[in-house]
């Protein structure tokens, strides 16, 4: 039973959903069967004033569909399972009784759908009442109504705006959008429910603007015009939901129905809704992670951690700081520089204002979280902090002196987790008479947007240590990957190579706008000349010289950066690099004085084989990582990748994408790489044996870690279903700060050694 009925005695019908042995309630077949039944049975009777849509759950309402439904089904059961949708909600709209949508928490996907067919909707000012459509960011789009019903109600571009995009809504946004009717605090929802039940049956009318089909047209060529501009085409889902909403604004309810209902069997079978699904239950998965049972050994004074401390006030101890305090715990952020200090704090109120005009928080939760943050430029006792983050200057001398003084401060129980982008976590340790207790905690910049923390295990790091981390990760809303301390760990290992080779590119004479112009083609984020120039060249060249003295198999490197810093080019904050970046304007054009890095004669090439040189470095590398066991699982690698860097999520990941070119072929590439460009390009002994073996990542065979259930039609592994999803999918989620660096490169390749 997932639903449950009870009646007023002023005829009020109450639907509370309360999905058993789940924290959130979602639609499968059942449920929806179960809300039909319940709705057949009211169009009977008499005496029924109207009725309430409720959740039994404190945070959330409908949190979307059933993913897993989709795992087995083939086409004919995916369009039973839209019929039965549009029949249930439709038959919910058609009740001779008002219905109310009583909202609280999450309320996405197929929750909001049913909301949409009830004829008001009313949600609590609780912070976890999120309203929204995400389902483009898995490939598809609303298929239950969302797409035709929403367009009526609120008007196509603003209906578009929510739809394209997967925004997620707070109630008072929503209120102001007309997405919904009334706002109230959690404890007065039914009875504000019950008021507007008072106001009978909604008519349906759509907006006057949008209801004329010439101006649809008009929104709808400008939106598809934004969309290609934005994904280079490589979204399917978000063109199709701009053509079945504008159709829907002046058609009949049932004609819309029946073009979601074909665009969402169109998208389906794509391999971009595939990669996304993917990408999704790789969030979901790594929510869920765990050591196994011999690792899994947390001492109680690290199972709970209340109290953090930062040390040092940078970019990202700042950042730490800000997104630990706004999960509830005690923040000592400590730097020796009072000056640094007060940067870093004023950073950090910045972030919460901006917070608190995005509606992510009240003012009163932005000022508590602020108020969490105790801000310290002297030694003081760190005994009773379960947990210290450094976040000092990436240089290993001085990581090592503050972990000598760090140790003589703490408590005996006390986990030290240090944010290195890139150096030894084993070396750090070094120092230390317990290096037990020192674990790598790698946080990706901006803390406040990026989702992915490595949790880097040092040879001598203890299983408590790094379930305590763990738990710490998870606890502040964090996404997880684990990798074994090696050179560059997971990250950084796989992207440096790209990033070296695009400077060979640039140091052969072709321009950096064309370089980056292939890699955004291809699908990522940004390109890597931007990369180097919103990274800090300087900073760029420190990491690239020290991973290449520590890489087994380093893609060579050179002067070239050496040469730009040196001209105090440092990039996007010196104002010039490989672009220009003025102080107003988003426009950046290429730095003209560059081109003395450049030969006189561009080396020959085609655009496909640049593209393979920084493609298919990339999957070598990470095939590399697996050889190696860096990381555990394909899963991981690609996981890592999407969500620390960007990497073309409709594509799967790298290795998912490896899979989709076969081994035999991208071992044939690189082979001609080899004979054409240089050694660096040859082929690791994984991808040769898989070749050989015709196998890929993610056949069974191949599996290298455990949890993997490759039976399944679309490749998902089994997790609590939910449509809440934030995969980044265009720009704005790459990598920023200090994350990998490009390498400084020479002239020619013959002087690094190179053939």
């Amino acid at each position: 039973m997932n639903i449950t009925r009870s009646d007023s005695a002023d005829g009020t019908c109450i639907l509370t959903f309360d999905r058993q042995g789940s924290s959130a309630n979602v639609f499968d077949r059942a449920t929806l069967d179960e809300l039909d039944a319940h709705l057949a049975a009211l169009e009977k009777e008499t005496g029924i004033r109207g009725v309430v849509l409720a959740s039994a759950k404190p945070k959330i309402f409908i949190a979307g569909a059933d993913l897993n439904a989709f795992k087995h089904a083939d086409e004919r059961n995916l369009a039973d399972i839209v019929n039965l949708g549009h029949g249930v909600f439709s038959r919910l709209n058609r009740l001779p009784v008002p219905s109310v949508a009583a909202i609280n928490g999450v309320c996405l996907g197929g929750g909001l759908e049913v909301a949409l067919a009830c004829d008001w909707r009313v949600a609590s000012l609780d912070q976890s009442t999120k309203l929204g459509l995400p389902e483009t960011q898995l490939g598809i789009i609303p298929a239950w109504g969302g797409s035709t019903r929403l367009p009526k109600l609120i008007g196509l571009p603003q209906a578009l705006g929510l739809i394209l995009t997967g925004k997620q809504l707070a109630a008072q946004p929503a209120l102001k959008l007309g997405l919904i009717d009334d706002v109230t605090h959690p404890e007065y929802l039914l009875e504000s429910a019950r008021r507007l039940l008072a106001r009978g049956k909604r008519a349906e009318t759509a907006r006057r603007l949008t209801s004329r089909m010439p101006v649809s047209a008009l929104v709808a060529a400008k939106a598809r015009r934004d969309v290609r501009a934005k994904t280079r085409g490589h979204y399917p889902a978000p063109l199709k939901a701009i053509e079945v909403c504008a159709a829907a604004v002046g058609a009949p309810v049932p004609e819309g129905l029946a073009r979601e209902k074909a665009a969402f069997l169109e998208l389906v079978r794509s391999p971009e809704c595939r990669n996304l699904m993917n990408v999704f239950f790789l969030q979901e998965r790594a929510k869920k992670i765990q050591l196994p049972a011999a690792d899994a050994k947390p001492r109680s004074a690290v199972s709970m951690i209340r109290k953090v401390a930062v040390i040092g006030a940078g970019t990202m101890g700042a950042g730490i700081a800000q997104w630990t305090s706004a999960r509830g715990l005690a923040v000592r952020l400590k730097d020796i520089n009072p000056e640094a200090l007060a940067r870093g704090m004023h950073a950090i109120e910045k972030v919460y204002a901006d917070a608190v005009k995005r509606r992510v928080f009240t003012l009163p939760e932005a000022t508590a979280g602020l108020d969490r943050i105790t801000p310290i430029h002297t030694d003081v006792s760190l005994t009773d902090v379960d947990l210290v983050i450094e976040a000092a200057l990436e240089k290993l001398e001085i990581k090592q002196q503050v972990f000598r003084e760090l140790e003589r401060a703490v408590g005996p129980d006390t986990i030290l987790a240090t944010n290195t982008s890139a150096l030894s976590i084993d070396a750090i340790a070094s120092v230390l008479a317990r290096p037990e207790r020192l674990v790598g905690l790698h946080f990706f910049n901006p803390v406040h947007r990026m989702q992915l923390v490595e949790i880097v295990r040092g040879p001598r790091t203890s299983p408590a240590v790094l379930e305590g981390a763990l738990q710490f990760v998870k606890a502040i809303g964090k996404l997880p990957v684990i990798a074994k301390d090696s050179p560059g760990f997971l990250v950084n290992r796989i992207l440096l190579p790209y990033m070296v080779e695009a400077v060979w590119l640039f140091t052969e004479g072709v321009p950096a706008p064309e370089i980056d112009r292939l890699m955004l083609d291809f699908g990522m984020p940004m390109g890597p000349m931007r990369l180097g120039d919103e990274v800090g060249l300087d900073v760029a060249q420190h990491v690239a010289k020290d991973l290449e003295r520590r890489l087994p198999n380093p893609v060579p490197i050179n002067d070239t950066l050496e040469k730009m810093v040196a001209k105090g080019w440092l990039g996007k904050k010196s104002g010039r690099g490989f672009y220009l970046h003025p102080t107003k304007g988003s426009h950046t054009p290429p730095n003209p004085e560059a081109g003395f890095l450049q030969p006189e004669k561009s080396r020959p090439s085609n655009p496909a084989s640049r593209l393979d040189r920084m493609v298919l470095i990339m999957i070598n590398e990470a095939a590399r990582v697996l050889e190696e066991g860096v990381v555990d699982s394909p899963e991981d690698v690609d996981f890592g990748m999407i969500m620390g860097t960007g990497w073309a999520p409709f594509r799967g990941g790298p290795l998912r994408y490896a899979d989709t070119l076969g081994a035999a072929e991208i071992v044939r590439r690189l082979e001609v790489l080899v004979r054409d460009v240089a050694p660096h390009f040859a082929p690791c002994w994984r991808l040769r044996e898989m070749a050989r073996e015709q196998r890929g990542f993610y056949d069974a065979d191949a599996a290298t870690g455990p949890g993997r259930d490759q039976t399944i039609q679309l490749n998902l592994p089994a997790v609590e279903p939910r449509l809440d999803v934030d995969v980044p999918l265009v720009s704005g989620s790459g990598p920023l700060g200090q994350r990998v660096m490009p390498a400084a490169t020479p002239p020619s390749r013959q002087a690094a050694g190179v053939k």
